[in-house]
């Protein structure tokens, strides 16, 4: 009773397409055996040094060898060249892999029909189906491989650089080779005195400039927005165009202008204060007051942000119930505490903790506002203002510390998905997600 469909499971096992051969669909047969012997060529002659790739990282560096009198360079094995290529080929492998999985389970599926006594469809009906029923299926899957390689590679490239010692000066190819040193880089980075003093001191500033950021802005919009909601307000119009600005000027623009502004010697907020017999303040030189320069720049780029997605849930609100309010004798304080806060809350905390995390990774204001200065003579490649993602960019681009930025990276994903699902878990938006209808 079950002889074609086991039958037909086994022949595709053995090879692809010869399944659909048995269940006489030849055209899909003869086009599934071709990828079988193409794909088996490639991986036959691909594979293993891709494999040996991976796991060695290379043997022999490239090197100078004396001919007679003169040296000639000889071409060795780049290990960051073998880590990609190596990944490249096995994720076309698993590609291969899951065809030859779905093409076993369309060989069983036909024999199935061929055991109840249907007829098996025809090529052309297959692909009738596809376009009919399949179609949204088949155009997604040009972006999900364009995914695949360029968004998930790259991270898994990213993760692996963590488990090696590619860093300068001793393990740059292709003079040097690269290793493979497991979590030794996790465990310098945080118990090496001249690692974990800088990581230390650069994650609290992190952790406290993403919270003050995200707080700042995020009730500085609150507080704007309420006020130009306010019904006594002329122009309401105006003035939102007129706080949207900031946010309409592209940040490059507005934090450059930001950087001369608060520059200590020739910037015109000091000559001001000047005039009015102030002492200049160094913005930008002093580690505090650079640190206090960053948050004053960045409320001013990041509460617009907020004031129009408030004003956005505001205007939700039901006005019913600020009658209903009224009506009980409700004061404007009491209104504000009993329903606007709560609305806004509800409907924001899921940006709110977007903002976070964003802060946490706010490269912009940091990078083109100080570049991470002033200069801390205690830090590895890092001043005073700078956050985990500069330095890991400075480690990337300045000094070709690879593996440190690939475990700092790490360091800031697993921090940041952390917080963030912890926030979002904990929030009246995951836990009463019926409460706005």
């Amino acid at each position: 009773m079950q002889r074609h469909r086991r039958t037909a499971s086994i022949l595709s096992f053995i090879a692809m397409g010869l399944g659909q051969l048995y269940n006489r669909q030849f055209v899909k047969g003869i086009l599934l055996l071709c990828v079988e012997i193409m794909g088996g060529y490639y991986f036959v002659s691909k594979l293993p040094h891709a494999i040996w790739g991976l796991v060695t990282l290379g043997d022999v560096p490239t090197h100078l060898v004396k001919v007679g009198k003169r040296y000639k360079n000889v071409v060795g094995d780049h290990s960051v060249n073998l880590l990609i290529g190596g990944l490249v080929i096995l994720i076309l492998f698993s590609l291969f892999i899951i065809i030859y999985v779905m093409n076993v389970r369309d060989a069983y599926r036909t024999g199935k029909q061929r055991d109840e006594g249907i007829k098996p469809s025809s090529f052309r009906t297959s692909m009738s189906y596809v376009a009919d029923k399949r179609f949204p299926q088949l155009l997604l899957t040009l972006p999900a491989i364009s995914v695949l390689f360029l968004t998930i590679m790259p991270i898994m490239m990213a993760i692996l650089l963590a488990f090696t010692n590619y860093s300068a000066p001793e393990h740059i190819p292709p003079a040097k080779l690269v290793d493979w040193v497991g979590f030794q880089t996790f465990i310098d980075l945080l118990s090496l005195k001249t690692w974990s003093h800088t990581f230390y001191g650069v994650l609290i500033w992190t952790v406290i400039w993403a919270v003050i950021a995200t707080v700042t802005t995020y009730f500085g919009g609150l507080l704007v927005a309420l006020l130009i909601d306010q019904k006594g307000i002329r122009f309401k119009g105006l003035w939102r165009s007129l706080f949207i600005i900031p946010y309409a000027i592209p940040q490059l623009i507005s934090l450059l202008v930001m950087r001369n502004l608060f520059n200590g010697q020739f910037g015109p907020i000091n000559q001001y204060l000047s005039y009015f017999g102030l002492g200049k303040v160094p913005w930008l030189t002093d580690p505090t007051w650079a640190k206090v320069t960053v948050i004053l720049v960045n409320m001013w780029v990041g509460i617009p942000v907020s004031m129009v997605l408030i004003l956005g849930v505001l205007t939700a609100i039901p006005k019913d119930m600020y009658e209903a309010a009224e009506v009980d004798g409700a004061t404007p304080f009491q209104k504000l505490r009993v329903i606007t806060l709560p609305f806004v809350f509800f409907a924001t905390t899921p940006i709110l903790i977007t903002q976070f995390a964003g802060n946490i990774n706010n490269f912009n204001v940091i990078f083109l506002l100080t570049n991470g200065e002033p200069v801390n003579g205690n830090y590895q490649y890092a001043g005073s203002t700078d956050l985990l993602v500069t330095w890991l960019y400075k480690l990337t681009l300045n000094n070709n510390k690879y593996n440190f930025a690939s475990a700092i990276g790490i360091i800031i994903f697993v921090l940041v998905a952390s917080l963030s699902i912890w926030g979002y878990r904990s929030s009246r938006s995951f836990k009463e997600e019926d409460m706005i209808q």
